[in-house]
């Protein structure tokens, strides 16, 4: 036989389980070893209850049978105490016909498994010994389960602990992390929005968009379309960039007019979604400014290229008049040739005025051309290149008011003279009509030199005052102006030291004065 084999055979006749015996009569005990021996299991006896108590302690039994009647410790007692010490070990009863007393002792007591009566019937002893095998293996199984079943239960309470404290971190984290895209929605200066594609519905927005449409954040509703919310409108802008964007799956961008303001409208869909996210960025501003730098590039090219054609005509213009001078020196003219070769030489002087005039103005400014100058002749130069334009309205009356004997100012006479020449302008373009009154006057109040611009026009609203001097406010038509502004002039006087003096009131006309410092006595010497 191989050793497999003997293992197999070793293991086929191993007992299938421990049983325990008790009772007074030897040839009980013998009977029943002898009946079930063919169970083939580890039995052994005991002949009363204290042996029994000491040979379960060593034996560990699964199945424990005991007799009713017993000197000294009866089988409930008995059972009893195994039950406390072997909690799981079956226990069955032999019992005589006489102790039905015994039987609803025992039920109560030791909660017997089963009760076999005396005589017993073999058959019957052997299959309720093998069902209180089973019993113990059932019941050993179910503890197993049981414990099993515990740690199990244990484990899932672990990892629901653990899933929830996982749940709750993630829920702070989406909390936090909304919170953070939140404040950087609102923080950005641009308008921004969330739009259902398929209605313009407004989702979600942030405090620009609500200051553009002049509501609360809280007022926004959440399925009122864009265009009414933000602009009042019935139906979709025009220009919208919305479904050219929703068409296309790609940004799309288009500009929008509403109440004299332009915005670049951009549409950027989701992937995905019927969502789409718009921003509205204001370029009104930016385009008046535009224009107005257009205007200022139109006017540097004209100051180049009329500082080129002074140039040009100087020099005919000195051949002229030196023409002139030399044919009013030959004896016999008569009275009237002198006289228009006098008007010739007055026409040329003047021409020639004018010339020096504009050749000054176009001149670049740059810092060495600062200097120590009159600010009467300064003035008057500005005067002379702007009655030139006067003669396209006629009706318009220039006077001039010039101090002499002013004291030197030190600056640049070509950027002052700009300065002169644009409140010139604006103050004719303040006249109500082709006609009216504009005066330029030059004097000293202290330590400071001033030169005046008034107009008998319209007038500044008091509302406009404090921002007449901001670069891209305007209340003119785009064009207008020499492309300067009083931004501009205001800066440049600010550059000398100066200062403005506005005097207004609407229907009755404005008074722009520019104080210019005295060099020697506040201490301005470069």
């Amino acid at each position: 036989m191989g050793p497999q084999a003997a293992q197999l055979t070793k293991q086929d006749a191993a007992p299938r389980g421990r049983l325990l015996l008790v009772d007074d009569e030897e040839n009980i005990l013998k009977s029943i070893r002898r009946v079930l021996r063919r169970g083939d299991w580890d039995i052994e006896t005991a002949t009363d209850a204290e042996q029994g108590l000491r040979t379960l302690q060593q034996f560990h039994p699964e199945v424990v049978i005991s007799d009713f009647r017993m000197p000294g410790m009866n089988g409930v007692e008995f059972l009893t105490q195994v039950k406390q010490q072997e909690p799981r070990a079956q226990r069955i009863m032999l019992t005589g016909q006489a102790d039905q007393q015994a039987i609803e002792e025992a039920i109560n007591r030791s909660e017997i498994f089963r009760f076999i009566s005396k005589p017993w019937n073999d058959s019957h002893l052997v299959l309720t010994v093998k069902s209180a095998f089973e019993q113990y293996a059932l019941q050993a199984e179910n503890e197993r389960l049981y414990q099993m079943t515990q740690a199990q239960n244990a484990e899932l309470k672990l990892l629901n602990a653990d899933l929830e404290e996982r749940v709750a971190q993630r829920t702070r984290m989406l909390s936090q992390a909304k919170r953070e895209w939140e404040l950087s929605f609102d923080c950005m200066e641009t308008p921004l929005c969330v739009v259902r594609a398929r209605d313009f519905a407004v989702r979600r927005a942030n405090l620009a968009y609500a200051r553009v449409a002049g509501r609360s954040i809280e007022e926004i509703p959440s399925d009122t379309a864009c265009y009414r919310y933000l602009f009042g409108r019935n139906e979709p802008c025009t220009g919208c960039p919305l479904p050219a964007a929703v068409e296309s799956g790609k940004g799309a961008r288009g500009e929008v007019q509403q109440a004299g303001r332009t915005y670049v409208v951009s549409a950027y869909p989701m992937q995905g979604d019927d969502r789409v996210v718009c921003t509205y960025r204001d370029v009104t501003e930016e385009q008046s400014i535009t224009r107005r730098l257009i205007e200022t590039e139109k006017m540097a090219a004209v100051g180049q290229l009329a500082g080129g054609v002074a140039h040009e005509i100087n020099n005919p213009l000195g051949g002229i008049l030196a023409f002139a001078q030399l044919m009013s020196r030959d004896a016999g003219r008569s009275g009237s040739d002198l006289e228009s070769l006098k008007l010739i030489e007055e026409s040329a002087l003047r021409c020639k005025r004018i010339v020096e005039s504009l050749l000054k103005f176009s001149r670049h400014s740059r810092v060495e051309d600062r200097r120590l100058f009159d600010l009467s002749k300064c003035v008057e130069d500005a005067a002379v290149l702007f009655r030139a334009q006067l003669k396209a309205t006629p009706k318009v009356e220039l006077s001039l008011g010039l101090t002499e004997g002013l004291p030197k100012v030190y600056g640049d006479p070509g950027q002052l003279a700009q300065v002169v020449l644009n409140l010139l302008q604006n103050g004719l373009q303040a006249l109500p009509s082709p006609e009216g009154r504009l005066s330029l006057v030059t004097g000293r109040e202290g330590d400071r030199c001033y030169f005046a611009v008034a107009d008998t026009g319209s007038g500044i609203e008091e509302r406009h005052l404090p921002r007449i001097f901001e670069p891209s406010f305007t209340t003119k038509a785009p064009g207008e102006g020499t492309g300067l502004g009083l931004s501009i002039a205001y800066r440049i006087v600010q550059d000398h030291g100066g200062s403005f003096h506005v005097d207004t009131q609407v229907g009755a006309g404005s008074r722009f004065t520019v104080f210019l410092p005295i060099p020697l006595q506040l201490e301005r010497l470069p």
